[in-house]
């Protein structure tokens, strides 16, 4: 299961008691804020989650993996995300839980 924008707005909206519009506006202004961050080629840190920052690949040579003819890939620039170590840590810490329970 996926949380998506909605489920963000709603739990935002809950836990803070704003107005769902209040929320919204909330949650689009952060992600505005990052986006136009990130266009300028800014790097994004947030402690404790993890930092973003607009990655440059370059051009190369590829293969359409349906027919195996040659193809030319152009440069790109993308967001990449590294998850903080709290953030890892407490991951890891939720998966070994799961893991350390009895199967029924």
């Amino acid at each position: 299961m996926a949380m998506n924008r909605s489920d963000l707005i709603a739990i935002l909206g809950s836990r803070l008691g704003l107005p769902m519009n209040r929320a919204q506006a909330a949650v689009d202004g952060v992600f505005e804020a990052m986006t136009a961050a990130l266009a300028r080629g800014e790097r994004i840190e947030i402690r404790g989650l993890g930092s973003w920052v607009a990655k440059q690949y370059d051009a190369k040579n590829g293969r359409n993996p349906k027919t195996g003819e040659p193809i030319s890939v152009p440069s790109k620039r993308l967001p990449f995300f590294k998850a903080g170590k709290p953030l890892a840590d407490r991951i890891m810490a939720a998966w070994q839980r799961e893991q350390d329970q009895p199967e029924t």
